[in-house]
């Protein structure tokens, strides 16, 4: 199925449908515009993120607006949000909720009520997620992946669409619990939130430092979302494109099969399948807000990074020579070959696997 012709098996519906979040994603940065000075790519990823049912962990230095960039989204999709700071003593209850005995004045009946803690919201802001023990950063676990929580025995259903959007500081490691490789996995993208150039700097100053508070206008509903949730899964995705993004996966595990020798030589542990999937997902989402109603490896390529870099474990060798996750992610994506039909005629992967080394 070529790219072209795998949008036509799109109903009429859905087509339209895509044209409207194409139009919708339009408005949103527009919005968003704003309040947040530069940061497309941020902005993108997000709404990749959130069009296809995902979590994400945004990092950066202080400063950076990843709070108000998540609470102002929040505003342009008329969702309920909360925020949670996290901090050492918080506990689980504190997120969750909590069970508290009521007495009925009338009849004198006392019985256990919940209460609701602040993960029930659409969008759930948890602020510097690592500064808590891992038993709190545990009860986010049921809920990013259940999208409910257990209190007393008994489940409660989180509300739908649901998304949780943490944040991280990468230079104060004082007083953290590094996040366990089980909940890193949950994240859909890791989103790296970079110092903005000196024009944007300068539009950032003259748009805080004066009385003008923008008004953020509502662009889709809770509603809206889900249906466009749906319509991103329809997307069609050709069979050299989903084994291209399994191929990208497969070869960041250095004990399984034929991989690059720079694999080897800097990588302890590799992604899991949870990767390929997000990486289909993340792309169908990213061509549907660009207006596409196919996938292609270029789709595939632009969501590499924030999909594999906290899956991909570096050694001891990578760190003595400065090389980070994003560089194993760009020396795989120009390593693995482009022309996937050919691939798939040979039955297996070219050599060029072997020469492949960082440089």
């Amino acid at each position: 199925m070529s790219d072209e012709t795998s949008s036509q098996s799109l109903p009429n519906d859905d087509l339209a449908a895509v044209e409207r979040l194409k139009d919708a994603f339009a408005k949103l940065r527009g919005e968003l515009s704003k309040v947040i000075v530069g940061q497309h790519a941020v902005l993108e990823e997000l709404l990749v993120a959130i069009f296809a049912r995902g979590h994400c962990l945004l990092i950066g230095v202080p400063g950076l607006a990843k709070t108000l960039m998540i609470h102002t989204l929040a505003d342009a999709l008329n969702l309920t949000y909360n925020r949670i700071q996290f901090t050492p003593d918080l506990m689980p209850s504190d997120i969750t909720g909590t069970e508290v005995i009521q007495e009925d004045k009338a009849t004198g009946v006392r019985q256990f009520k919940f209460l609701r803690g602040p993960i029930f919201a659409n969008i759930v802001l948890a602020d510097e997620v690592n500064r808590t023990p891992p038993k709190t950063q545990a009860a986010l676990l049921e809920a990013m992946q259940e999208r409910q929580v257990t209190v007393g025995g008994e489940r409660h259903r989180l509300p739908d669409p649901f998304f949780v959007l943490a944040t991280q500081n990468p230079i104060e490691q004082e007083g953290t619990y590094p996040l366990p490789e089980a909940q890193l996995d949950r994240f859909m993208l890791n989103i790296l939130v970079d110092y903005p150039d000196e024009a944007e700097e300068l539009d950032i100053v003259r748009l805080t430092t004066s009385t003008h508070k923008p008004n953020v206008s509502k662009v889709l509903s809770g509603a809206d979302i889900l249906e466009l949730q749906e319509i991103v899964r329809k997307v069609p995705v050709a069979d050299h494109v989903a084994r291209y993004a399994v191929r990208l996966t497969r070869m960041t595990r250095r004990e399984k099969g034929d991989v690059p020798d720079f694999i080897r030589d800097y990588v302890s542990w590799g992604a899991g399948p949870r990767a390929s999937q997000y990486l289909v997902l993340a792309a169908k989402a990213r061509a549907v807000l660009h207006g596409r109603y196919y996938v292609s490896t270029d789709d595939i390529r632009a969501v590499a990074g924030p999909v594999l870099r906290h899956r991909i474990i570096t050694n001891f060798n990578a760190e003595a020579e400065g090389l980070r996750p994003d560089d194993i992610v760009q020396r795989l994506i120009n390593a693995v070959p482009v022309d996937e039909h050919e691939a798939e005629r040979s039955g297996k992967l070219p050599k060029i696997f072997k020469s492949a080394n960082i440089g």
